[in-house]
C-alpha cells in the first residue's frame, strides 16, 4: 500500500496528512486522539482505501503539524477540519475518529452536519472525563507539561524512566489479552512521547473536559457505528452508557478482548464491523479486490433514490444510508442483457436506449403455450427499487 505525505495550509495553519487510495474518490477523514498521530488509524487504511480516499491527519500540535498559536480546544479542531474538508472534497465525507478524534468527529457532526455523511468512531470521548487510572497516574504529569519548565522536567525524567511510564500505560491502554504487536505498541508509545508536544497534550486534556457532549449527542442524525473495547481503561464504558441512553440511533458494539485500541488489538473483528457498515469487501492477505470505479455508487444519490422506492419508504434516513452503502452500481449499454442466461426467474429485462422493458410470464403458468407479456417500460427516474 502506497502512502502519500501532504501538507495543507488552512487559515494560515499547516496540517500534515498521510493519504492513500485513489484521489478522485470520496474522502474518509481519519482523526486520531490524544497524544497520538495519523498512525493511530493506520490499521483501517488498507480496508478503507478500497472505496475511499483516506486522509489521515496530524492534528495541530501532534505529529508533523505545528500547534495552534492560540489555546487548543475541540471546537477549534472541528472548525479547522471542516475547512480542510471543504478544501479537499466536493461533498460530505466519512469521518473515522479514535478517542479524542471521536469527540472531534461528533463535534463536527453537531456544528457542521452538512460536511459529514457517516461516522465510524472507536472509543470516542463523550463526557471528556477519562478513567480514574488516567487521572491518578498520568494527569499530574500532564499538568506539569502545561508550563514550559514543567515540560522540560517531564521530558528529562521520562527519558530516564521510559520503562516506568510504559509499565503504567500498558494496562491503561490495552486489554489483558491484547493482540497488539510489539512494533505497533512501540510506535504508539513513541508518538505519545514525541518531544515538544507537552503544551498541546495538557491543553487537550482540559479541552476534552470542557467539551462534555452529554445531553447533546442525541441530536446527531448522521449514521454512526461506534466500537468500544470491553476492557477500555482510558475512556471507560460509562461513556458507552451515555451513548446507549441518549443516542439509540447509533450502532454501538462492544468488542471483547480489546481495550482502548480495539483496531490494533482485535483488527479482524474491527475490520469486519467497519466493512459491513461502510459496504466494503473484506481485506485479507490472500485476496485483495478493490472496488472498481465503475461499480461505485454515490451513497447520497442512492439514498435519495431509495427514499422514493417501495423498499426505502419503510426505512428511516439512517437505514437508507446504510443500505445504500452496500449497493454496487452497474452501467449497461443498450440491447445488453441484465440477467445472466443461467439465472432462474420469470422476468426478462431489455435495456433499450434510455428505457428498460420488463417482460414476465403470465400469472397462469399452467396454460400452454406460454406467451411472455410486457409488464412495464421503465424510464429514468421511474425505477422503484425492486
Amino acid at each position: 500500500m502506497e502512502y502519500r505525505s501532504q501538507t495543507y495550509t488552512i487559515n494560515n495553519q499547516e496540517i500534515h496528512t498521510v493519504e492513500t487510495g485513489k484521489p478522485n474518490r470520496q474522502v474518509a477523514l481519519m482523526i486520531h486522539g490524544w497524544s497520538s498521530s495519523w498512525y493511530a488509524l493506520s490499521p483501517l487504511m488498507g480496508l478503507l482505501s478500497q472505496r475511499f480516499r483516506c486522509v489521515a491527519v496530524d492534528l495541530p500540535g501532534y505529529g508533523k503539524s505545528p500547534p495552534f498559536p492560540q489555546r487548543t480546544t475541540i471546537p477549534n479542531y472541528a472548525e479547522i477540519l471542516t475547512d480542510l474538508v471543504e478544501e479537499i472534497s466536493d461533498g460530505p465525507v466519512v469521518l473515522v475518529g479514535h478517542s479524542m478524534g471521536g469527540m472531534t468527529s461528533l463535534s463536527m457532526a453537531l456544528l457542521y452536519p452538512a460536511v459529514v455523511e457517516r461516522m465510524v468512531l472507536i472509543s470516542p470521548t463523550i463526557s471528556g472525563r477519562l478513567s480514574t487510572r488516567i487521572n491518578i497516574s498520568i494527569a499530574p504529569i500532564t499538568l506539569m507539561e502545561r508550563f514550559g519548565l514543567g515540560s522540560l522536567i517531564v521530558s528529562s525524567i521520562e527519558r530516564l524512566v521510559v520503562g516506568v511510564t510504559d509499565h503504567l500505560m500498558r494496562p491503561i491502554s490495552f486489554a489483558e489479552r491484547t493482540g497488539i504487536t510489539e512494533d505497533d505498541y512501540h510506535q504508539l508509545r513513541a508518538d505519545a512521547r514525541r518531544p515538544g508536544q507537552g503544551r498541546v497534550r495538557a491543553e487537550c486534556y482540559f479541552a476534552m473536559r470542557e467539551n462534555n457532549l452529554s445531553g447533546k449527542i442525541g441530536a446527531i442524525e448522521t449514521p454512526t457505528l461506534i466500537l468500544w473495547g470491553a476492557e477500555d481503561n482510558t475512556v471507560p464504558l460509562r461513556d458507552a452508557g451515555i451513548v446507549a441512553d441518549e443516542w439509540p440511533q447509533a450502532d454501538l458494539r462492544i468488542i471483547p478482548k480489546a481495550g482502548h485500541w480495539a483496531h490494533f488489538e482485535t483488527p479482524d473483528t474491527v475490520r469486519q464491523r467497519v466493512a459491513a457498515f461502510l459496504g466494503l469487501p473484506l481485506l485479507s492477505d490472500q485476496l485483495f479486490t478493490p472496488v472498481a470505479d465503475e461499480e461505485l455508487a454515490r451513497v447520497q444519490e442512492v439514498a435519495r433514490f431509495l427514499a422514493n422506492s417501495d423498499l426505502g419508504q419503510e426505512l428511516d434516513h439512517n437505514h437508507r444510508i446504510r443500505l445504500a452503502a452496500q449497493l454496487r452500481q452497474r452501467v449497461y449499454e443498450p440491447y445488453t442483457s441484465i440477467v445472466s442466461a443461467k439465472d432462474e426467474g420469470n422476468e426478462m429485462y431489455l435495456v433499450q436506449d434510455g428505457t428498460v422493458e420488463v417482460w414476465s410470464d403470465p400469472d397462469n403458468p399452467g396454460e400452454l403455450p406460454m406467451q411472455p407479456q410486457r409488464a412495464a417500460i421503465l424510464k429514468p427516474g421511474q425505477i422503484v427499487g425492486e
